[in-house]
């Protein structure tokens, strides 16, 4: 189905071509799913850009073969490729957010892509939406498909997306991370019906993803990348369970278990700056260490948001985000909240911040009782005391500023460093304890990798010392081996600067190793909350037990 042979992609600059990628080989069969793997910046995303001929500018194919069955992808004129993304490829992109049409419907981007492709009258594009819509598991479909992209989760927008990629019946479809955003459920959902197109239409795949279970779970075969260049490929269950190169290894001994708890994640060798680099950063956060911890007590927490509009002349309904919550987070401890998409997870955590204002409830910071919404100002205290780690990098970082002036706008905002050149040398630093290097402050977030993005991310929310740190999916977009930087990076901190963090994932194999305890959420609603390792031996909610056996994993003869 696809053959590429001798890829190379190179980004012109003032300094010289960039080489993204260089003499990549790869071929994907008829009904394949093939699967691509390696750390953030590996080139995996621009091989799959470079597919569907779209390179960011001024990226180009230097040299190479891209075919399609008997089409020379790189021959095609423009209005011809045109012609065949869409019709013969689709992609799933990485970050449903900026994929998405904030102005318009669920309901209106589907039937233009619909009828973009197919013969078919409006009422059938919407029949067809709506049944894509079932098929990937969003309830109520006819009804939600009415909302706009901002009314979803992450997650449900991720769905809508893979609704999109496969209304057109592709030959090809080019999955960035399709399960990124997704919670455990929806993830074997998503991961069913991949399999199901595969087999049942014949669609290729190429599958590009950090979750080596997801990779050992659906994956025929697997290509592991680093700096642009394969490192090893062959069939799944070879290269991941007798893994050749050093740098597989490396990957494989990264991924946390679910079955047992581990002191400390493996963290591959890597290139990154020495250790020494980050000390003035840490040191400067120790110094800011108080005696007391702070915990967080909420109370019968409430949130309600309201629908979608049926009509000028009668109120919208109002939709329960979070029913009557009460949790109780412990000073210097890690509190895991688990759950599916729509839960109610990122909700609980904006309210704790004063993005969302709860209409019932009490939230307690220690002793200070923290105010609901607008009314906590910007010069309240928790706005120093209280930071997040968001779940999509690019949407929280200014996409206008450079680095440099994102992760000293906390230091300067919160009067915490006076001098100028202090605060950048404090950035850098920072930028060296999260696993980057220093001259990132010059750069602008776009020229990074989602996970670069999401490193840069912490580094911020740490600048403004923190007492509090709510991390909403903070390793979702990072491969196995940078993610166990950031775990143990977060681990540390925790224990020396006595942080106490909020960690939402769905990754729960990553929640058992960071959580002291989970709580488990669903449909707004604590299903149960206890010590971590006892949720996971002996899980009392149905709701628990289902989750630890959609979790994909790999087959323990091929863990170490």
């Amino acid at each position: 189905m696809l053959v590429i042979k001798d890829l190379s992609v190179k980004f012109p600059s003032r300094f010289g071509d960039i080489t993204a990628i260089e003499d990549v080989d790869m071929e994907i069969k008829p009904g394949e799913i093939h699967g691509l793997v390696g750390e953030s910046g590996a080139g995996k995303s621009t091989v799959g850009a470079a597919v569907i001929g779209l390179l960011q500018s001024p990226g180009f194919v230097a040299n190479g073969t891209l075919t399609l069955g008997d089409t020379n992808l790189r021959a095609l004129t423009p209005s011809e490729a045109h012609e065949v993304r869409g019709d013969r490829i689709s992609m799933i992109f990485q970050d449903p957010q900026t994929s998405l049409n904030p102005l318009m419907t669920i309901e209106d981007q589907l039937i233009e892509t619909i009828q973009a492709h197919s013969d078919v009258s409006v009422s059938a594009a919407r029949k067809r939406a709506v049944d894509l819509l079932e098929e990937i598991g969003i309830k109520n479909a006819a009804q939600r498909i009415k909302a706009y992209p901002h009314q979803f989760s992450g997650g449900m927008r991720q769905r809508v997306v893979i609704a999109l990629a496969v209304s057109t019946d592709p030959e090809l479809i080019i999955a960035d991370e399709p399960t990124t955003a997704l919670d455990v459920a929806v993830q074997s959902q998503v991961l069913d019906l991949i399999q199901r197109l595969a087999k049942e239409r014949q669609i290729a795949f190429m599958l590009i993803t950090h979750d080596i279970g997801v990779i050992a779970q659906v994956a025929d075969r697997v290509t592991v990348m680093r700096k642009g260049r394969v490192m090893e490929t062959g069939a799944t269950e070879q290269v991941l369970g007798a893994p050749e190169h050093p740098y597989t290894q490396a990957l494989m001994d990264a991924v946390p278990p679910l079955d047992r708890k581990i002191d400390r994640f493996k963290v591959p060798d890597a290139d990154n700056t020495s250790d020494d680099a980050g000390d003035h950063a840490e040191n400067w956060l120790l110094e800011g260490q108080q005696q007391e911890l702070t915990g967080l007590t909420l109370q019968n927490l409430t949130v309600q948001f309201a629908g979608p509009r049926t009509s000028l002349f009668r109120k919208p309904p109002l939709y329960v985000a979070l029913n009557d919550v009460t949790l109780d987070i412990k000073p210097g401890s890690i509190m895991g909240l688990v759950g599916e998409s729509g839960s109610g997870k990122s909700t609980l955590a904006k309210a704790i911040t004063g993005l969302v204002s709860p209409s019932a409830g009490t939230m307690m910071l220690g002793d200070t009782a923290l105010p609901f919404g607008k009314a906590r100002n910007r010069h309240h205290p928790s706005r120093q005391l209280v930071q997040m780690v968001f779940q999509d990098p690019y949407s929280s970082l200014n996409s206008r500023h450079r680095i440099g002036d994102i992760l000293t706008e906390p230091l300067w905002f919160y009067g915490l460093v006076k001098d100028a050149k202090e605060r950048e040398r404090l950035a850098q630093s920072m930028l060296s304890l999260v696993g980057m290097q220093p001259d990132a402050i010059n750069k602008y977030p776009h020229q990074f990798s989602g996970g670069q993005r999401q490193r840069i991310a912490v580094a911020r929310a740490l600048l403004a010392r923190p007492r509090f740190l709510i991390c909403d999916e903070p390793t979702s977009a990072l491969d196995v081996s940078i993610q166990a930087e950031i775990l143990n990076l977060l681990k540390d901190l925790q224990g020396k600067f006595g942080l106490t963090i909020l960690f939402i994932s769905h990754n729960l194999a990553v929640v058992r190793q960071m959580a002291d305890e989970t709580a488990v959420l669903r449909n707004g609603k604590i299903e149960e909350v206890g010590e971590t390792q006892a949720i996971y031996t002996a899980p009392t909610a149905e709701y628990t037990k289902s989750l630890l056996e959609l979790t994909p994993v790999m087959p323990t003869s091929w863990q170490s």
